[in-house]
């Protein structure tokens, strides 16, 4: 077993094939280094989970992991146009499903899907909703994926930028200050209740980073937004 966790190989992947906008090269990821993933998280089978007691070095552990597998599990198939693909243009819920469902990878010997890795500890350990804003699922909805892994030393400011370059994204957040209508992502429903209990709802948590000079108030409608499931890849 191993207590020390090494980001660089997924670093680098990041740095070559996800450009400024979060797009992912799979095309070129696939045929120059889909083995070179598969095989980086194969070693964290071995991680000493017991040993990695700092909070923040956990943290970037399942953030990395997360996004790692759902990379691979694209790379798996590619080329395809959607995690949520459709036969005779009706969406394939059962493959969908799958996606999130089947557990791919094996973490401090233990194998886990990107449903247990969100749900099962990154949303029960952690009081933190920034992890919205950083887990990405391949999909254009999903927030910008990173160029860089995460770090245990600075995996908090990397979610707070994460938080930021999200909510100031007019295509994930906007307002009408005129109707007092809040547009934001479908990602503020579903995991309502995470931005509920950090700012005491939804409103206030995304007020808090438009600032004053919107003035967001609970009086403010909400309407969310159609969810992008096109793959977030560069054509």
């Amino acid at each position: 077993m191993i207590n020390t966790i090494d980001f660089a190989i997924w670093d680098d992947l990041l740095h070559r094939y996800v450009d400024d906008f979060g797009r992912v090269n799979y095309r070129r990821q696939k045929a120059e280094s889909a083995d070179v993933l598969r095989k980086w998280l194969e070693t964290l089978a071995d991680v000493d989970l017991a040993a990695v007691t700092d909070a923040d070095a956990r943290l970037a552990l399942w953030l990395n992991a997360y996004n790692a597998i759902a990379i691979a599990q694209v790379l798996e198939v590619y080329p395809i146009g959607s995690i949520r693909p459709k036969v005779l243009g009706i969406p394939n819920w059962l493959a969908f499903l799958d996606f999130f469902t089947r557990s791919t990878s094996t973490i401090a010997r233990k194998k886990y899907s990107l449903n247990q890795i969100e749900h099962g500890i990154l949303r029960r350990e952690f009081a933190e909703p920034r992890i919205h804003f950083a887990l990405v699922c391949a999909s254009a909805g999903c927030p910008m994926l990173r160029r860089g892994a995460y770090f245990a030393e600075s995996v908090r400011t990397q979610l707070e930028a994460d938080a930021w370059r999200f909510i100031k994204n007019p295509d994930k957040v906007r307002y009408d200050a005129g109707k007092k209508t809040l547009y934001l992502s479908k990602i503020f429903e579903w995991y309502g209740e995470d931005f509920v209990k950090a700012a005491g709802s939804v409103t206030a948590y995304v007020g808090g980073y438009l600032g004053p000079e919107v003035a967001v108030d609970e009086g403010w409608a909400i309407v969310f937004l159609p969810y992008d499931w096109n793959l977030n890849h560069l054509y």
